[in-house]
This record gives C-alpha cells, sequence and structure tokens, in this order.
C-alpha cells in the first residue's frame, strides 16, 4: 500500500502534505512555488511509493467553482498529462486555510511563524487529506 499525497494549490505557492506508509496520519510536508510542482513530483514520485493525489477543490459557500479554479485547472492537467496513471481526487478545500490558522494557534505556534504564509499552505494540505482518508471510512 503506497502513501497519498494532498496539494493545496495556489497562485503562487502549494502546500504538500503526505501520509505515513500505512496512511493513518497526514502530515505537512513543505510548500513549494506552484511552477515547480511537476518537478517536484517527479522527484517525490520516485523516491516515495504514491498510490494517491489528492488536490484541494475551491469551492464557494453555494457550492460553485471558486475564481482559483482558473489557475488550479492548469497544474492539474500538466499532473494529469505527466503522470496518466496517477489516480487524482478533488477536496473540498473550503476553510482550510482559516482552520489551519486555528490549527497554528491551538498548537502554539508563535504569531511571527503563523504569518508565513508557508505555513499556512502546508497545514492547509494536511487537513485536505485528513478529510479525505475519513471520507475513506464512510466509502
Amino acid at each position: 500500500m503506497g502513501r497519498i499525497v494532498a496539494l493545496d494549490i495556489g497562485r503562487k505557492r502549494t502546500g504538500i502534505a503526505m501520509t505515513d506508509p500505512l496512511r493513518i496520519i497526514a502530515s505537512p510536508l513543505e510548500t513549494i512555488p506552484t511552477h515547480k510542482v511537476i518537478d517536484y513530483l517527479t522527484e517525490l514520485f520516485l523516491k516515495e511509493n504514491i498510490d494517491i493525489l489528492v488536490v484541494g477543490n475551491p469551492r464557494q459557500m453555494n457550492n460553485t467553482p471558486s475564481e482559483a479554479v482558473n489557475y488550479i485547472k492548469p497544474v492539474i492537467n500538466a499532473i494529469k498529462k505527466r503522470f496518466p496513471e496517477m489516480p487524482i481526487e478533488l477536496v473540498d478545500e473550503r476553510f482550510t486555510s482559516k482552520m489551519a490558522l486555528q490549527a497554528m494557534i491551538d498548537g502554539g505556534m508563535k504569531k511571527k511563524d503563523r504569518r508565513e504564509k508557508s505555513n499556512v499552505d502546508k497545514i492547509s494540505a494536511a487537513i485536505i487529506l485528513q478529510s479525505y482518508m475519513e471520507g475513506l471510512k464512510y466509502k
């Protein structure tokens, strides 16, 4: 059984999270520039056994796609083109940034570190991944 990787794709940065080998825990991995996602995934897929790629799907409150889809969709299409065999699952990412900020506060992270947007991005990816994993329990 391979790991699951989650991406929180943003205009400038992409947060990345990954499960442990047993798919029990979702952990923030890092944040990279969005234009380097394909290169990063290429290296990661060579090092790790990855079964599924989970991508945050930005939706508005009325469940329609948000404007962010305009810059996320080309990244997803590039991933599909480069890794056609890799299953990609879209997961609702509403409120993940707010949840990530609250998790940092609850975890005692210093205000200076909470202002670092890359921390929010990778923790958001972990929340997206955890949400996906919890959904698997009920399938």
